[in-house]
């Protein structure tokens, strides 16, 4: 006899289950212990091939290119958050410089400000973030710098402040998710550079942000994505929601512009489609490519957003 869950049931379960993935995507010692396990290393990396460019700028190259072919933009970066070795932290920081020299047209390079200091100190991250901002500015492209969890959200914001200072093309990551978004959102928009609107993947407390099954949610991506599109403020739209992709689509009138200051943005492995169908009505495009050692918790975060993607997981891991 077989006993199926009531949908009640099978939703409860999806969302404990996201809770627990969200629970191993902060903790910092899986990131070196899964990669570097005899067992698990192997079945890892199978699952991570969907998500994960590969471990070496070489890799992400190779990938950058096939997509710049099929017409769409790149988002490059490279993988490390939370690095609390100062010397390591400076050391990693030659990575971003090689990739803004190496990378075609057409890249923007991002960045956790934890992967070059900002877990150690932020002036740290702060000299580091401007050796890549000058680098990049160097070469012509954008930089924009990733979201973090909220406990690092006013030091991310600040050393963004003072890079606005200096640089027009340094663009900032801000969640949805997060209440004080829409209080963060209009200081954001008198600086320079692209605003990069994602829902929010972190775990945070429902006082700190919404769940990620609140209605509420969709609603205030779709609010801050008409603020921002009516704004024209350079902006991406970084969702795989076709509701919100449709919606934000219709607010747009249907059309695009190859000037047009506003993008559609997936990440690798999750969302061709959407971009492919958004190209066709003419909206600029662009793809998220991460690459890096360090690809565990990243991975953990990509099954959390949607628990389906745990079966993916489970067929990748099976597969030769």
């Amino acid at each position: 006899m077989t006993t199926e869950l009531p949908a009640t049931g099978t939703t409860a379960l999806a969302s404990q289950a996201a809770q627990v993935l969200r629970r191993l995507a902060l903790d910092e010692e899986l990131k070196w212990r899964v990669p570097d396990d005899q067992v698990l290393g192997p079945l890892a990396r199978k699952v991570a091939r969907r998500f994960v460019a590969g471990e070496s700028l070489t890799d992400a190259l190779e990938r950058a290119q096939r997509i710049l072919a099929d017409g769409h933009r790149v988002n490059v970066e490279y993988m490390g958050e939370s690095c609390r070795d100062p010397q390591r932290a400076t050391t990693e920081t030659a990575v971003f410089l090689d990739a803004a020299r190496l990378l075609p047209h057409g890249c923007s390079i991002s960045l956790d400000l934890s992967h070059i200091g900002l877990a150690v100190d932020e002036e740290l991250a702060l000299a580091n973030a401007s050796r890549i901002a000058a680098a990049t500015a160097e070469t012509g492209r954008e930089m924009v710098i990733s979201a973090e969890g909220s406990d690092r959200t006013d030091a991310v914001l600040a050393v963004h402040r003072t890079l606005c200072e200096r640089f027009d093309h340094v663009g900032i990551t801000v969640q949805a998710r997060l209440h004080r978004t829409s209080e963060d959102l209009r200081e954001l928009l008198a600086r320079p550079g692209r605003i990069r609107l994602v829902k929010g993947a972190f775990l945070e407390p429902q006082t700190i942000a919404y769940a990620r099954e609140d209605p509420a949610l969709a609603a205030a991506y779709v609010d801050y994505a008409e603020q921002l599109a009516d704004s024209g403020h350079p902006c991406s739209f970084a969702t795989h929601d076709w509701d919100l992709i449709h919606r934000i689509d219709h607010h747009l009138g249907g059309k695009g512009h190859e000037t047009a200051p506003w993008e559609f943005e997936t990440l690798l492995g999750l969302g061709p489609d959407r971009l492919d169908v958004m190209a066709g009505h003419g909206h600029p495009t662009r793809e998220y490519v991460v690459f890096g050692t360090e690809w565990w918790l990243y991975v953990c975060n990509r099954l959390a957003e949607d628990p389906q993607r745990l079966l993916q997981a489970l067929v990748d891991a099976a597969s030769t």
